[in-house]
């Protein structure tokens, strides 16, 4: 990866959670890439968490990776001190970028058929957790910071067995945009990307690694393939950069014109 970190006069840090995979995976690098340190959050595979320590460092940027559960709130107080320690060893004591990706699999979810716990699940991680993080971390964000939720193409568009999934993603675009008036005096910018189906394992893997539904995806988007986390990291890291520093309470689609 090329480095561009002399677009930045000193040291950038993001904290990124769900950054072991996926999208969020590519953000970390992508930032890395652009001269950005990052700490990042995984549930549980350390290991690949390793490897994107040590992907990021070939782009020569630190990335530290700490665990978490981003719906277990009672969690997030250890995890701030865990941040504090971490932003130490990187010579800060705040950071700068804020990316709310993490997210657990799911699958169509039937209105009629969907339990209480299944929406409980979603909304712990989707909504409370994003919430609740959030304030947890705010007294570590720069001011003129910016924070970037990740939510979906989904909450534009209506599909069979997408009414809990979407519904918390909804929600978290309506917070968005009164977090970012509520920490517009510290000059805060709060957006809102949102991917649409994108070749990871969420969800199973169902965009990746099933053909047919690959296919119906690549047909119902306008560029004619389904999106790569490639196609989100670089985005989301262009997002954060100070070339976009103008942008603010914006809901932003990356999904390349899927359902239009």
């Amino acid at each position: 990866m090329r480095n561009m970190q002399n677009e930045y006069t000193t040291l950038k840090v993001a904290l990124v959670t769900g950054g072991s995979r996926g999208i969020g995976r590519n953000t970390v690098l992508s930032l890395a890439n652009r001269g950005v340190d990052s700490i990042f959050t995984y549930n549980s595979n350390q290991t690949e968490a390793e490897k994107v320590v040590g992907l990021a460092a070939e782009a020569g940027q630190k990335a530290i990776a700490l665990q978490l559960d981003t719906g277990n709130v009672g969690a997030f107080d250890p995890f701030v001190q865990s941040v504090r320690s971490a932003l130490k060893s990187l010579g800060a004591t705040h950071f700068d970028y804020l990316v709310n990706n993490a997210g657990n699999s799911h699958h169509n979810m039937p209105f009629d058929k969907a339990t209480e716990e299944e929406l409980d699940s979603i909304y712990q991680v989707h909504f409370k957790g994003v919430f609740f993080l959030t304030q947890k971390l705010l007294p570590l964000i720069n001011d003129g910071g910016r924070i970037v939720n990740v939510s979906t193409a989904r909450t534009r568009t209506s599909s069979p067995g997408g009414s809990v999934y979407a519904s918390m993603k909804a929600a978290v675009e309506v917070l968005s945009r009164h977090m970012a008036k509520e920490l517009a005096p510290r000059r805060i910018a709060v957006n809102v990307v949102a991917p649409g189906p994108v070749a990871t394992d969420f969800s199973g893997g169902i965009v990746r690694d099933n053909p047919a539904v690959n296919k119906m995806i690549a047909e119902n988007t306008a560029l004619g393939r389904a999106g790569v986390p490639d196609d989100i990291g670089p985005m989301i890291a262009s997002l954060l950069s100070e070339e976009n520093r103008w942008v603010n309470a914006q809901r932003i689609e990356v999904a390349g014109g899927v359902a239009i």
